[in-house]
């Protein structure tokens, strides 16, 4: 299995890189090298060593192959707010060149198993008229869409999984993440997304008390991944 995908999500804040770290760690224990890139991420800190993102750490800490935080993160903004107003402001123009090179980069380190995370959901906007969504199609990466289960999901889900169809890219998997374990007919929900959305199920992660990659990896499923390698 060598192959390179790219992961969104419903919306913000529903455990893309949580999902990601975790399908990383999985790889890891399945014997594959791993790469991973973030390629913009705002709500950075200020360190010694420069701008940092969690995200992009926790990322980083889940790669077999050595990469530098630059490589994994090469456009990293202070504000938590939209990426192409963070760079707005700091003078930055974000089009899909300043993406795509350094993320070429780390796909050619040729790891066995990689992942693209994106920011937000899957129309995020760029400079101009571009959208993140340009990146995967640049690239041709298939997706793996992260869906944050809570009231209002299959909608976001179903609409995202079309979205994705009309760019003319493959969903090669989703993961169920229960943001909101009390979510009202729960296993209804999850058994309509299963029947709607056309991948196959990579995994349920249940609300943990420590989301700790290992935590994740131990829900998820990558053999789907490897039927659709394959293909």
């Amino acid at each position: 299995m060598a192959a390179a995908y790219f992961v969104t999500g419903t919306d913000t804040e529903i455990g893309k890189t949580t999902i990601a770290a975790g399908l990383l760690h999985a790889a890891r224990l399945a014997g594959l090298s791993t790469a991973a890139a973030k390629p913009v991420a705002s709500g950075c800190e200020e360190t010694a060593a420069g701008l940092r993102n969690g995200d992009a750490l926790a990322l980083l800490d889940e790669c077999s192959l050595p990469l530098a935080y630059d490589e994994v993160n090469p456009l990293a903004f202070a504000p938590a707010i939209a990426p192409h107003l963070a760079a707005r402001e700091a003078g930055v123009v974000l089009d899909i060149e300043a993406l795509v090179a350094p993320v070429r980069r780390v796909l050619a380190k040729g790891a066995d198993f990689c992942l693209v995370e994106g920011a937000g959901g899957w129309r995020v906007p760029l400079a101009g008229s571009a959208s993140l969504s340009d990146l995967p199609i640049a690239l041709g990466l298939p997706v793996i869409l992260v869906v944050g289960v809570r009231l209002g999901c299959i909608n976001h889900a179903l609409l995202t999984a079309e979205a994705i169809r009309r760019d003319g890219l493959a969903l090669a998997g989703w993961v169920a993440n229960l943001v909101d374990p009390h979510t009202s007919r729960l296993e209804a929900n999850l058994a309509t997304l299963a029947e709607r959305l056309p991948a196959p199920c990579l995994g349920r992660v249940p609300r943990l008390d420590e989301a700790a990659p290992a935590a994740v990896a131990r829900h998820l499923d990558l053999s789907p991944l490897v039927t659709f390698v394959s293909q």
